[in-house]
Formats: C-alpha cells, structure tokens, sequence
C-alpha cells in the first residue's frame, strides 16, 4: 500500500517513507547577518533556510553546511544538506524556498545525494576570496564587499609573504579559538595556493586549501596588510607560524571583504 506523507504537498508519494538526503548550493550577501550558523543574539543564513522548509515541510529540519562564516561575510558557493522525511519535488521546492527567502540569500540548486554525503565532513577542500580596495577614497560599490586600505601597499612585499603560508604549516597563531574546536585537535592545515589578483586600485586574494581553521583567512590577510605597509618584516611569518601563538599576529582583516567562493567535493576537481 502506497503511503503519503499528510504533511505537505512538496513530498512524492513514496512505498516506504525514509529520510532522504539532499544537498544545496546557496550564495548569500552576508551584510544583513550573524554569519552562517544558528545563535540566539542575531538573525543567521541557516536559521532563515530552515524556517522557509519548516514553512513548506512543515517539520523542523536541521540543515548542515560545509562549515560557519562569519557575521558579514559573503558566500557564492556555500554548500549545505538536509534529511527530509522521505523523497521531495526538488524544483518545486527550490523554486518555492527562493520565494519564502530574502532577496539577499538565493539556494542555486537542491538535489538528491547519497546518505552518506555529509556537507561538511565529505568536503576535500575549500577557496575563499578576500578583496582589498586602496587608495585615497572607498569605491561606493565595493564599501560593502571590501577591505578599504588607505594606507600605501608595496603590493610586491604582499605576494612574497603570501608565498611563505603555501604549504602544509600548523596555523594556531592564524586561528581564533585556537584552543577549542577542530584546532584543539590539528592545527595542521595545507594552503595550496595563495595568489594576489588586482592593480593599484583593487586587489584580491585567492586561497585554496585542503581546510581553514576559525577566522584563519582573515587573519592571514590582515599580517599581510601589515606586511605590505611595512610594519613587519617578511621574515616575520616563518617565526609566527612557529610560535603557534595567536596574540603574537596581530589584527583580523575585517569579515565583509571574504567571501567563500568554492567547497570542494571528490569526483569534483
């Protein structure tokens, strides 16, 4: 006998009724928000998408991204899963999420994955940009989406310090809360590239790599900036690194110039 699931019309009548995995692409301007992950003092990308399937499944639904960004930084590609109480018209459903969501958080794509497809722990990599604008004056349209630095940059010192984080390094003095969490466990990282993209009027970094610890982009690039308006040497990073003493590199760069761009996933690159 067929059963039906009396909740909601966007479940497909099913033989026997399972959780089914799926998974979703989400971009999202994150100015408006307390970054990605559900907490009780400000409005977060997740709290938001579960409300929306809460709306159209109407069951509470935990949904897993491949990882928490901050208050005000933005993604392109953040990828997320969901266990629903069996299967679901995935067009119907994304097309009717995108109707329920702010115009600022937009899910790209939802579709079926493997019961073992997890976003987070099946991830083999991630790329993250972060954007810097120089100069004497903001670009209006860049204010929300990059780092302003008045300041002159030797954008040369800039590149060779970048070279100096590619490798596999322990980055505890690059990562908040270096003593809780994943980073209590393995600090160890590999940044498999680091480039610097731009001119004299805009810059922006490229990171790629296997994981990043809690605000670890963020604090590499502002030792970066310090770097490449003279305020530390070069020879500065190789010793940071060593120290595995966050207070000892300075300052974060702030989050609305990062954005998260790429999860990578195997069978994938």
């Amino acid at each position: 006998m067929n059963m039906y699931c009396p909740l909601s019309p966007f479940l497909i009548p099913v033989i026997l009724l399972r959780m089914t995995c799926y998974r979703m692409t989400i971009t999202y301007d994150g100015t408006a928000y307390c970054g990605w992950q559900v907490q009780p003092n400000g409005t977060t990308i997740q709290e938001l998408i579960e409300q929306a399937l809460e709306v159209l499944l109407k069951e509470h639904l935990t949904v897993h991204g491949s990882g928490r960004t901050d208050a005000g930084v933005h993604a392109l590609a953040q990828v997320a899963h969901v266990h629903t109480p069996g299967p679901i018209d995935t067009e119907k459903t994304l097309m009717a999420l995108n109707g329920l969501l702010p115009q600022d958080i937009r899910i790209l794509d939802l579709e079926a994955a493997s019961d073992h497809f997890h976003a987070r722990y099946s991830a083999t990599g991630k790329e993250y940009h972060y954007h810097l604008t120089l100069g004497r004056f903001q670009d209006p349209f860049a204010r929300l989406y990059s780092w302003h630095v008045r300041r002159r940059l030797d954008v040369s010192l800039l590149r060779q310090g970048a070279t100096l984080f590619v490798g596999t390094h322990d980055f505890t003095s690059f990562a908040n809360e270096a003593h809780a969490g994943c980073a209590a466990h393995d600090a160890v990282r590999t940044i498999k590239r680091l480039d610097v993209i731009g001119d004299e009027r805009h810059l922006r970094l490229e990171f790629e790599g296997d994981g990043f610890l809690y605000r670890m982009v963020r604090n590499i690039v502002g030792l970066l900036v310090e770097v490449a308006s003279g305020k530390r040497p070069t020879g500065d990073i190789p010793k940071l690194l060593a120290a595995k003493d966050r207070r000892l590199a300075g300052q974060a760069a702030p989050s609305h110039g990062l954005f998260l761009v790429n999860v990578f996933y195997p069978q994938e690159r």
